[in-house]
């Protein structure tokens, strides 16, 4: 699944690219339903094109991918790639799977903390999943993006949905499993993670 997810994910150079950024997500940032090129990642780096800005993009994402996949998976990732800035982006199927929380915070923390030790800054992407699945469980699931993000020092996206799935169109944003965005809900999902990164790629 790995080797197959790599070659559709290889580097894409920015204009005398000196610096790697390294987006580890799931679902929500490996194009899951949409035309590939045209999710927040892929967003992503035509702005980092358009701006001239020497970055190079590597997407690691897999959809389907949980915390405990992501850290099992990024010191490889880390080792190959040696990204100066990193985004993690993972606990949506944590919670959709109703894993306790307190292993998606433990993932959480290790994967930032291999990062930094890797010499790279960190982004997180918060989630969040509909009260239905149980009132505390959604506001702590919220609650321990922030707590891992000012623990590590990390910066902090709250909402990577924000803008979408409390829209007022929320319902025309969605595709039919009401989980995953379509293709006209990524660029407000890259305008929601862009103010964040943006300083970060200096």
């Amino acid at each position: 699944m790995w080797l197959a997810t790599a070659g559709a994910t290889a580097p894409v150079h920015a204009q005398g690219a000196r610096r790697t950024l390294l987006v580890v997500g799931d679902s929500l940032s490996a194009e899951y339903g949409i035309t590939r090129g045209s999710g927040w990642v892929a967003l992503l780096e035509q702005r980092i094109v358009k701006q001239k800005l020497p970055v190079q993009v590597v997407n690691a994402s897999i959809s389907g991918d949980t915390t405990s996949g992501g850290r099992s998976r990024l010191p490889a990732l880390l080792q190959q790639h040696r990204p100066q800035v990193v985004v993690i982006a993972l606990g949506g199927n944590d919670a959709l799977r109703g894993l306790p929380l307190d292993m998606t915070q433990a993932n959480l923390t290790a994967m930032v903390r291999a990062a930094k030790a890797a010499g790279a800054k960190v982004l997180i992407a918060g989630i969040a999943v509909p009260p239905n699945y149980g009132r505390k469980y959604s506001e702590d699931l919220v609650k321990l993006f922030g707590t891992v993000a000012r623990a590590e020092g990390t910066a902090l996206v709250p909402f990577l949905l924000a803008g979408v799935a409390d829209a007022a169109n929320a319902d025309e944003l969605f595709q039919p499993d009401r989980i995953h965005p379509t293709a006209a809900a990524h660029p407000k999902m890259l305008d929601n993670v862009w103010p964040v990164l943006r300083p970060l790629l200096r």
